[in-house]
């Protein structure tokens, strides 16, 4: 496993595939309060297909450096585009899900010029609401106080769909073993961060590389009106719903996730292709 030293922190990451794909390399950011196994088996398929893929552990998550305050989503953001100066790649296609997809937004949102292509998954675009700032402000105070166990369970049921409980239980098995694993203090920071998002929506408005959003038809924390609204603000973009699907459908229904992926890095690809090479991976 590699790590990077930057911006002050450590931070571990995988980096999968071949280095001179002809599709633009895939980075992927993992959601709350979860680390880069979420996206093993994309991972995993995406190289054994061709592609470079960059997944990290986000700042205070899995075996990268964890530090206790607040952590905006700019944070997540900029030590993205750090991770990948230092691998050398101008740009990528960036993916996430759920609080990782809100940090892809705002990778887009900052660095509008390094991104080839968007995936977001489960996610939202507005900023949160009054009620909504409380409600992290509180988990985060409850995780300080009590760790992740409690939490962890509680909201297990709503992270996959009894479908997949019923059907694939290694998956809810595995989900349960990221947020039990999670240092509360950078799950904390991460909540009270992203309390603190920007609107989206502007940003959105002006992307013009190939975007994918997926939904879990399940899901009971991002429903398929907030995927509609994203795909209605981004021009061109694509919904995809995975049936039976909660929160986390890359994990949970990954043969109906994974063609729509990469049918995204090849629409990316083509657009590379069509700009005669010119554009920098």
């Amino acid at each position: 496993m590699p790590t990077a030293s930057l911006r002050g922190i450590t931070l571990a990451y995988d980096d999968r595939g071949p280095r001179n794909g002809a599709a633009p390399p895939v980075l992927l950011v993992h959601g709350h309060p979860f680390d880069r196994t979420m996206w093993r088996p994309q991972a995993e398929r995406l190289a054994a297909a061709g592609h470079r893929v960059i997944v990290p552990d986000l700042r205070g998550y899995g075996e990268s450096t964890v530090r206790g305050g607040t952590c905006p989503l700019s944070e997540f953001a900029r030590d993205a585009a750090a991770l990948l100066d230092l691998l050398g790649l101008p740009g990528a296609v960036v993916g996430g899900l759920s609080m990782g997809g809100q940090i892809a937004m705002e990778f887009h949102r900052l660095f509008p010029e390094r991104v080839r292509g968007l995936v977001l998954a489960a996610t939202s675009a507005p900023p949160e609401t009054a009620e909504g700032r409380a409600r992290r402000a509180a988990a985060a105070d409850r995780l300080l106080a009590e760790g992740m166990s409690g939490y962890a369970r509680e909201v297990l049921d709503s992270m996959v769909s009894a479908r997949t409980r019923r059907e694939r239980p290694r998956v809810a098995e595995h989900v349960l073993e990221m947020m039990l694993s999670a240092p509360p203090e950078g799950a904390a920071a991460a909540l009270r961060g992203r309390a603190q998002r920007p609107d989206h929506r502007p940003s959105l408005r002006k992307a013009a590389v190939p975007t994918l959003v997926v939904a879990g038809t399940e899901d009971p924390f991002t429903p398929l009106s907030d995927a509609r609204l994203i795909r209605d603000l981004v021009p061109g973009a694509r919904l995809a719903a995975v049936p039976g699907a909660g929160h986390l459908p890359n994990l949970e229904r990954p043969e109906d996730f994974d063609p729509h992926l990469e049918a995204l890095i090849g629409e990316a690809a083509a657009r590379r292709a069509e700009a005669g090479g010119t554009i920098a991976p």
